[in-house]
């Protein structure tokens, strides 16, 4: 597992995450690519759909969906 921090703007605003990316996941059912995590808050988990995006495997609903595809977009440029 490696961690790292990811920064995403939305409306002016930047939000900070950790971000721990199982990197020998293999699909494994209930358990996702990336869990994100805001303040030490759980808020979302990515898994990889096709070859170079993500879709939203869990959705903890503590931010809305628009931020959460923010932080797709930002995983998908650097990690896959």
């Amino acid at each position: 597992m490696e961690k790292f921090e990811i920064s995403v703007t939305e409306e002016s605003q930047n939000h900070h995450f950790e971000v721990l990316d199982y990197m020998h996941h293999g699909g494994e059912e209930g358990h996702c690519k990336y869990e994100v995590f805001a303040q030490g808050k759980f808020i979302g988990s990515f898994e990889p759909e096709g070859r170079h995006h993500l879709r939203i495997c869990k959705d903890a609903g503590v931010v809305n969906e628009s931020l959460l595809d923010l932080i797709a977009e930002q995983l998908e440029r650097y990690h896959i």
